[in-house]
């Protein structure tokens, strides 16, 4: 029996109010969730009804399976769908997982300013309204090296706050090898048309000179652009420019040059031995007049975009309309000023920035924290398993590779140590569902036919919650 015969038999919403089950749910819930829960299992089962895919119900046996599924249903209901995880991948700063997380002193800031009322606009020795990026300003000077910076919500905002205050109605010159996509589908040429400037492609995809620019560089020509190729690299017969030879040339026939470093960072990762990025610091000094960066990759802050450079024309922007409708909300304003505070001792910066820490960690760190969790997983088993019943869990520590994230050194792998995960007759990719699905849902990786724990990215204060993960998989 399928289709209206079926959905005959359906239970009303009436008349499941009225069942002892859901009178006890709602002297816990309020009334307008309990209705909302049976009538979003009511769609469901109606769907499952019409299309055949389940079984023939007395109403009897409808409002049995309705009913079984009403806790989880309100649960689900009632939880916010934005949820902590914990991020097994080895990518430090994974795009889908939410970037860099915050260290402590930016949530207690953030916390804070959200509860209470602030000097977000307020001059404390004066009474006077006060600039809100005042909080900021004098730290990121300090540390990138600028004449003036800016900052509004996001690097995307801050390269199209940079091209409609320089370039709206003139001409950005581009490499065609950097008319890259930034993720989410919003592509650099998209975000030129959106600001109002013309883009000018210059060179071959694979191989741009200094001549290309100047051949191109005309009346109209507002300024030269330099974009981060984020998430891959060119090898082979392949050319470039740098930003320094561009900066030279854009002096020589006075056109400001922008260098769009997406990922951007404050540490220097490369004296630590990580290749891939220069500092905000180094990247000026090559020369360009404007560096954007963001806040929430290797920076390891909150979402932002940061714009540093010369005062000529950093400063105009700080004026232009679209810095009102692109400006840092307070939360992000407080969190960013307690991780810039951070920076001002670099040792400091590497132990107390979560992104700086993972990128950092030694491998031996790392394989004592895997250790302690094999060690926790196998105790819980042996409580929970009789011996020889080989229906545990079982796990093998190997070396692999994390990665940074975020478009930032896509090329540049990082040794790390993985847990590989195996449970009898359960695929890889079931272990990654179920321990997705659980609470607190668990993100790992497969690679090479097996379902592994990048180490790098769980955090010590995690070991806890994932072997209580692991444990529930023998469940």
């Amino acid at each position: 029996m399928t289709g209206p015969e079926a959905l005959r038999n359906l239970p009303s919403v009436s008349h499941l109010l009225e069942t002892d089950e859901v009178r006890s749910l709602l002297a816990r819930h309020p009334r307008a969730v309990v209705v909302g829960a049976i009538r979003r299992i009511l769609e469901r089962l109606r769907e499952e009804a019409t299309g055949g895919g389940g079984a023939a119900h007395r109403r009897a046996e409808w409002s049995s399976l309705l009913l079984a599924r009403l806790p989880g249903e309100i649960r689900s209901g009632e939880e916010i769908p934005l949820r902590r995880l914990i991020n097994a991948t080895g990518v430090v700063i994974h795009t889908n997982l939410g970037r860099a997380p915050l260290p402590e002193e930016a949530v207690r800031a953030l916390a804070e300013v959200a509860a209470r009322y602030s000097n977000l606009e307020y001059d404390l020795e004066t009474g006077a309204r006060f600039r809100r990026l005042a909080h900021v300003e004098e730290m990121l000077l300090e540390l990138t090296g600028a004449e003036s910076v800016h900052v509004v919500n996001n690097n995307a905002a801050a390269v199209l706050l940079c091209l409609a205050g320089v370039a709206r109605g003139r001409e950005v010159i581009v490499s065609r090898g950097e008319l890259v996509e930034i993720g989410g589908s919003f592509r650099i040429p998209d975000i030129l048309a959106e600001s109002g400037a013309t883009l000018v492609e210059v060179g071959t995809t694979n191989r741009t000179r200094l001549s290309d620019y100047e051949r191109a560089a005309g009346p109209r020509t507002a300024m030269l652009l330099k974009v981060h190729r984020s998430n891959f690299r060119m090898s082979g017969f392949t050319e470039e420019v740098t930003a320094s030879e561009l900066a030279v040339l854009g002096d020589r026939i006075g056109i400001p040059v922008m260098e769009d470093l997406g990922s951007g960072a404050l540490f220097d990762f490369q004296a630590a031995g990580i290749p891939g990025t220069p500092t905000v610091r180094q990247a000026l000094r090559q020369g360009p007049g404007i560096v954007t960066v963001s806040g929430d990759k290797l920076l390891g802050g909150p979402q932002a975009g940061i714009i540093a450079g010369r005062s000529a024309l950093v400063d105009p922007l700080k004026r232009h309309p679209l810095s009102r409708a692109l400006r840092m909300d307070k939360l992000c304003l407080a969190a960013l000023a307690a991780t810039l505070r951070l920076y001002a001792d670099e040792r400091r910066a590497a132990a107390r920035i979560p992104v700086l820490r993972m990128m950092l960690e030694e491998e031996k760190d790392i394989r004592a924290r895997a250790r302690r969790l094999v060690r926790r997983v196998n105790r819980e088993a042996a409580r929970a398993v009789p011996e020889g019943s080989g229906s545990g869990v079982t796990l093998s520590l190997e070396r692999g590779t994390s990665y940074p994230g975020g478009g930032a050194m896509p090329e540049v792998g990082i040794p790390t140590i993985c847990i590989a995960v195996s449970l009898a007759a359960v695929s890889p990719g079931e272990l990654d569902a179920r321990l997705r699905k659980g609470n607190p849902p668990v993100v790992g990786r497969i690679g090479n036919g097996r379902f592994l724990l990048d180490m790098r990215t769980v955090r010590d204060a995690e070991v806890k919650e994932l072997s209580a993960a692991l444990a529930a998989l023998r469940e």
